[in-house]
């Protein structure tokens, strides 16, 4: 049975989420502050955590910052009153895995929770010895560990989804769209620069100090990794 973590201090939400979990034979545990809901997290067991923004204590943001260095893997959805794609951004990059917007369906809630679990692989024990490579670019599945050149590289989990998904397309082009559908599994907004924020930061940390360039933009197309 999968666990789930709820930090969220509206009590009502809170229940609502709680029960709908329920339903589906989901195990969940409830915190209604960030500093609780933080120390749950890093203390317990849990497949996902749902993190609330507005939260006494901690705020959500600084919440999924902390979670974020000591569980790199974990998924963190984010339940947000806040549609602006800043706030968005903000929390994606404290290392959210994907975000909710309040009031939200639990259909919907729920769809997002199975597809971060999906990309997470938390309980796929096919992954375990599984090894992508390119070039001296290595990424383990199972331990959810990549290096470069021998040395070791640290990933947020959506970092590492969206490199994962590089390194099973490597040497085809991949849009924009197909990284919104298939990493956020949001539908693409041409509005929205969410993709080309994350490129930047997975270039920073797999491509920079090295000379040969793995990550590649192809100007009206996409991106491509492939040695070059």
């Amino acid at each position: 049975m999968k666990k789930i973590l709820i930090i969220e201090d509206d009590r009502r939400i809170a229940q609502n989420i709680f029960r709908g979990l329920a339903s589906e034979n989901i195990e969940a545990e409830i915190a209604h502050d960030g500093i609780t809901g933080k120390q749950m997290a890093l203390d317990k067991k849990f497949d996902l955590v749902l993190l609330d923004v507005n939260l006494p204590g901690m705020n959500g943001h600084d919440v999924c910052q902390q979670i974020r260095i000591y569980k790199p893997s974990l998924p963190i959805i984010m339940l947000t009153a806040y549609g602006e794609i800043e706030d968005k951004l903000e929390g994606l990059g404290r290392g959210a895995d994907d975000y909710i917007v309040k009031p939200f369906d639990f259909r919907e809630l729920l769809a997002r929770i199975n597809a971060a679990l999906r990309v997470s692989e938390l309980i796929n024990p096919e992954t375990t010895d599984k090894v992508l490579r390119i070039a001296d670019l290595e990424m383990n599945l199972g331990t959810k560990q990549v290096s470069r050149g021998g040395n070791m590289i640290d990933l947020t989990a959506k970092e590492f989804a969206l490199l994962e998904y590089f390194l099973l397309h490597r040497g085809r082009v991949v849009s924009k769209m197909d990284l919104a559908e298939h990493v956020w599994h949001l539908n693409f907004d041409p509005g929205t620069n969410v993709v080309e924020v994350y490129i930047n930061y997975l270039r920073k940390k797999v491509d920079k100090d090295f000379a040969t360039k793995l990550i590649h933009t192809r100007p009206g197309m996409g991106y491509i990794m492939k040695e070059e």
